[in-house]
C-alpha cells in the first residue's frame, strides 16, 4: 500500500498567553508567562492558588449563548480553536468531499467541571435526583470531536483519544495515519482541556503534583531549574488541519510543515512517575524517528514534555542524551510549558503548534524562569533558557508523556 505524505495546512490556538495563533506566537517568542491567581473559583483555602487561565475570553463572541450552555468549557475551547484552524486552512466547505474529512480530538479528562458542578448541586439538595439533561453529553470526552463534526458536517473518521497528557499527540498521530493509509483527505485534530476547577486543582494538589509558589506565580513553572516544585495547571485548546499532500497542492493550500512521523510507547513502570532512566521516552523518540525515516542527527529542535516536576525533567533529559548522543548538545531544547503551564490533554496539540511555528519563523521559543542549574541535569545542553533563539529549524519533534506511562512523540519537518 502506498503511504501518502501528510502536511499541516491550518492552525488554531486558544491558550493562556494568547487567544489565537498570532497572539500565541507573540507570547511564546517574547517569553510571556500565563500564570496568575485563579479566578474561576475561590482558591483561598487551596495549597495552590494560581494557574494559567485564559485571559479576556468570552465564549459568546464565538457561540450563541444557548448553544454554549450545552457544552463544557473543554468543548467550547475545542470549537473556537477548530474554527480558527479551518478558517486558516482556507478549505472550501462548499466544495470539499465531507465524507473524506474527519475529526480526531484529544482530552485527558473531558468535562470535569460539568461533573463536579452536577455532583455539588445534588449534594446541596434534598436527595431528589435533579440533573441537567445535558450532563452526560457535556461530560464525555468524545463530545468535542462530535460537536466539531456536527458544526461543519464532516462525516469522516470521528473519535476521541484519551491518554492523559499525551492525548492530543495521540490524536494527531492517529489523524496522520488515517490520511497516510488513504482513509481520509483532511483531518481536524488537536485537543482541549478545562481542569482549572475545584476538583482539578484539589486533585492535583492531593497528588503533590502542582507548584505551590503562590507568592510568585509568574515564575512558578520553571522546567529544569534546581528549585522547580511541580507543574502549573493550564487550560485551552490547539487545533491542526492535517491534509494529504497532493490534495493540499491541488487546491493551492498554504503549507506550514510536513508531519513526517509519530511514535508511541509505554513506560510500564508507575501510574504517575516516569521511568527513572527515561526508558519509555527513549523508545518513543526512537520510534518516531524510525517512523519518519530520519536519523537523530537530522533533528534541530525538541519541545520537551518538560513539566517542571522534580523527577520528570531529569528522566526526559537522560532519554534525550541516550537517543541523540553528542548531537544532543547541538539541538535547541525547550519547554513551552514554562509559559503556558501544563494544558494536560491539550498540551500535545499546543506544543506541536509551537514546534510548527518554530519551523515557520526560524525562532525557537525560550524556556523561561531559569535561575539555578540542577546538578542532576546536564547544563551543557542548550535548553534555550530565558530568551528565544534564532535558528533555521528544518526538523522539530514534540514530546508528551501522560499519567499511566503513555508516551507520544510527533515529528514535523520543513517541506522539501
Amino acid at each position: 500500500m502506498e503511504i501518502k505524505r501528510v502536511v499541516v495546512t491550518g492552525l488554531g490556538a486558544l491558550t493562556p498567553i494568547g487567544n489565537n495563533i498570532d497572539e500565541f506566537w507573540n507570547g511564546l517568542a517574547n517569553g510571556v508567562s500565563g500564570a496568575a491567581p485563579i479566578t474561576h473559583f475561590d482558591a483561598t483555602k487551596f495549597k495552590t492558588r494560581f494557574a494559567c487561565e485564559l485571559k479576556n475570553f468570552d465564549i459568546t463572541a464565538f457561540l450563541d449563548r444557548k448553544e454554549a450552555r450545552k457544552m463544557d468549557r473543554f468543548t467550547q475551547y475545542a470549537m473556537v480553536a477548530a474554527d480558527e484552524a479551518i478558517v486558516d486552512s482556507k478549505l472550501d466547505l462548499e466544495k470539499i468531499d465531507k465524507d473524506r474529512v474527519g475529526v480526531i480530538w484529544g482530552a485527558g479528562i473531558g468535562g470535569l467541571e460539568t461533573f463536579q458542578n452536577e455532583v455539588l448541586s445534588f449534594a446541596k439538595g434534598d436527595g431528589t435526583p435533579r440533573f441537567n439533561p445535558f450532563f452526560i453529553p457535556k461530560m464525555i470526552a468524545d463530545i468535542a470531536p462530535g460537536q466539531i463534526s456536527i458544526r461543519y458536517g464532516f462525516r469522516g473518521p470521528n473519535f476521541a483519544t484519551v491518554s492523559a497528557c499525551a492525548s492530543s499527540s495521540n490524536a494527531i498521530i492517529d489523524a496522520l495515519n488515517y490520511i497516510r493509509l488513504g482513509h481520509a483527505d483532511v483531518m481536524v485534530s488537536g485537543g482541549s482541556e478545562a481542569t482549572i476547577t475545584i476538583a482539578g486543582i484539589g486533585g492535583f494538589n492531593a497528588l503533590q503534583a502542582l507548584s505551590t509558589r503562590n507568592d510568585d506565580p509568574a515564575t512558578a513553572s520553571r522546567p529544569f531549574d534546581k528549585d522547580r516544585d511541580g507543574f502549573v495547571s493550564g487550560e485551552g485548546a490547539g487545533a491542526l488541519i492535517l491534509e494529504e499532500y497532493e490534495h493540499a497542492i491541488a487546491r493551492g493550500a498554504t503549507i506550514y510543515a510536513e508531519i513526517a512521523g509519530g511514535g508511541l510507547s509505554a513506560d510500564a513502570y508507575h501510574i504517575t512517575a516516569p521511568h527513572p532512566e527515561g526508558l519509555g521516552a527513549i523508545n518513543v523518540m526512537k520510534n518516531c524517528l524510525r517512523d519518519a525515516g530520519l536519523k537523530p542527527e537530522d533533528v534541530d529542535a525538541i519541545n520537551m514534555h518538560g513539566t517542571s516536576t522534580p523527577l520528570g525533567d531529569i528522566a526526559e533529559t537522560k532519554a534525550i542524551l541516550e537517543v541523540f548522543g553528542e548531537h544532543a548538545y547541538t539541538i535547541n531544547i525547550n519547554s513551552t510549558k514554562s509559559m503556558t503551564g501544563h494544558l494536560l490533554g491539550a498540551a500535545g496539540a499546543v506544543e506541536a503548534i509551537a514546534s510548527i511555528l518554530a519551523i515557520k519563523h526560524g525562532i525557537v521559543p525560550p524556556t523561561i524562569n531559569h535561575f539555578t542549574d540542577d546538578d542532576q541535569i546536564d547544563s551543557k545542553l542548550n535548553f534555550t533558557f530565558n530568551k528565544a533563539q534564532k535558528r533555521d529549524v528544518k526538523v522539530a519533534i514534540s514530546n508528551t508523556f501522560g499519567f499511566g506511562g503513555h508516551n507520544a512523540c510527533v515529528l514535523f519537518k520543513k517541506l522539501d
